[in-house]
């Protein structure tokens, strides 16, 4: 397989794919979309408004009164929560991180347009941020991805940072602490739930790091 990737991809694209910092890039950004995703999904899985007031009396053509009528839906409300729940588990796992970031992709897209067509301020830069780093990750895996569009798929089977075990680890204790945190309380603290997230982060990252650096050695 390793000839077939050599034949398909450009070596300066390998040899970014093969530095510490890329990898690292890569799979913390799994994880910090994947999760934002997951906190955002569960109130619509619960039934609860994303707002904390009804829209109702709003405008028609203005945001609050958009997020209303989705909430509104009930059944389809609840459905762009469990697409939101599967691309976020997916990504973070990094094992399925290429499904996830195609999953990921059109839910991103659509919200993105959503922030543009109505005010939000500077939501759309956020959006627009997400977006991008959704293109990244594809981009990061196009080489097997692109069998999707019926080109020859390229494959590496060299070890690298990124195909460390403890990245699915960390990636199901953040996964599993978000979704009970969400599920469990209705008046959050985000700055709490980005702190913890925020060190087990951290303490994969030094696991990871040492783990493969004695492998390396």
């Amino acid at each position: 397989m390793a000839s077939v990737y050599k034949q398909t991809t450009h070596p300066h694209l390998k040899k970014l794919k093969n530095k510490v910092w890329a990898q690292i890039l890569i799979i913390y950004t799994r994880y910090l979309i994947g999760a934002t995703f997951l906190f955002a999904s569960l109130i619509k899985i619960k039934g609860r408004r994303f707002t904390t007031q009804s829209g109702a009396d709003y405008p028609i053509d203005s945001a609050w009164h958009l997020f209303e009528t989705l909430y509104q839906s009930g059944l389809y409300w609840q459905f762009i929560g469990i697409g939101q729940l599967i691309a976020g588990f997916m990504l973070m796992t990094q094992r399925y991180a290429k499904l996830g970031a195609l999953l990921f992709l059109p839910i991103i897209g659509n919200i993105f347009v959503i922030t543009l067509s109505y005010y939000f301020a500077y939501t759309p830069v956020i959006t627009g941020m997400m977006l991008a780093a959704n293109l990244l990750l594809v981009a990061w895996d196009w080489d097997e991805l692109k069998i999707l569009i019926g080109k020859k798929p390229a494959f590496d089977d060299s070890f690298r940072l990124e195909d460390h075990k403890i990245w699915e680890w960390i990636g199901l204790v953040i996964f599993a602490f978000t979704f009970t945190y969400r599920l469990l309380i209705d008046q959050y603290d985000i700055a709490f739930w980005a702190s913890i997230c925020f060190l087990i982060g951290a303490s994969g990252l030094v696991i990871g790091i040492k783990s493969y650096s004695k492998k390396d050695s």
